[in-house]
């Protein structure tokens, strides 16, 4: 009776190397301690301060920095690297930052996690103006 040859062992072996293992995938997406800074190192000028009007935010791609400004005109200030996996947020709608790589959406006023993946809240960080213009980070 003809029958099909039996896989090899080094076929069989090929085959499980090249399979996917379940749970990888979901490290790659988790943050680690090799995801590097979550913002700037350093205090940063972004901008001219009249860039972030009463209510609004404006997001500096560049230094992976979102600003806000409420009502009473306080600035606040925050990373704009995604808590879930550490890709930097590209997308700011209104004041709802949207992550591009696995869709969590933060609030650019709190740094509050709005939708999931992401369950921590974006790093706040110090800003302040200085000749009219904004400077954000560490021990801005």
């Amino acid at each position: 009776m003809p029958g099909r040859p039996s896989a090899s062992r080094r076929t069989v072996l090929r085959g499980v190397a090249l399979t996917p293992v379940a749970g990888l995938g979901a490290a790659a997406c988790s943050p680690g301690g090799d995801a590097g800074p979550s913002g700037p190192t350093a205090p940063v000028e972004l901008g001219d301060e009249k860039e972030v009007a009463r209510g609004s935010a404006a997001l500096y791609r560049e230094h992976n920095v979102v600003v806000s400004r409420g009502a009473d005109g306080s600035l606040k200030a925050y990373s704009s690297i995604c808590t879930h996996a550490g890709c930097p947020i590209n997308k700011l709608r209104g004041t709802t930052l949207v992550c591009p790589c696995h869709g969590s959406e933060f609030d650019a006023r709190t740094g509050e996690v709005l939708q999931a993946p992401a369950t921590v809240p974006l790093e706040e960080l110090s800003v302040r103006t200085e000749n009219g213009r904004i400077v954000a980070g560490p021990d801005a």
